[in-house]
């Protein structure tokens, strides 16, 4: 699986690496994703999301069948 976030979209992305002489190297910043399991009570079933730690708060503040309901109007299989 890919290192995006099913809610908010975020993956990684790239920067420099500056060491203490200033020499810049590539380098990649990569979300923080956790693996969360939510049981979705108006469906009766569990559901494996691989979130970002942003999106683990939009859950909690707008209710999981709202961020599901939404990404479903986005394409997302659920």
């Amino acid at each position: 699986m890919a290192r995006v976030c099913q809610v908010t979209g975020k993956k990684p992305i790239t920067g420099n690496k500056v060491s203490h002489s200033n020499i810049k190297t590539k380098r990649r910043f990569l979300p923080n994703l956790q693996t969360k399991r939510y049981f979705l009570a108006e469906e009766d079933k569990w559901v494996t999301l691989k979130l970002s730690s942003e999106a683990i708060r939009t859950i909690n503040k707008n209710g999981l069948y709202a961020v599901v309901k939404e990404m479903r109007a986005g394409g997302a299989k659920i």
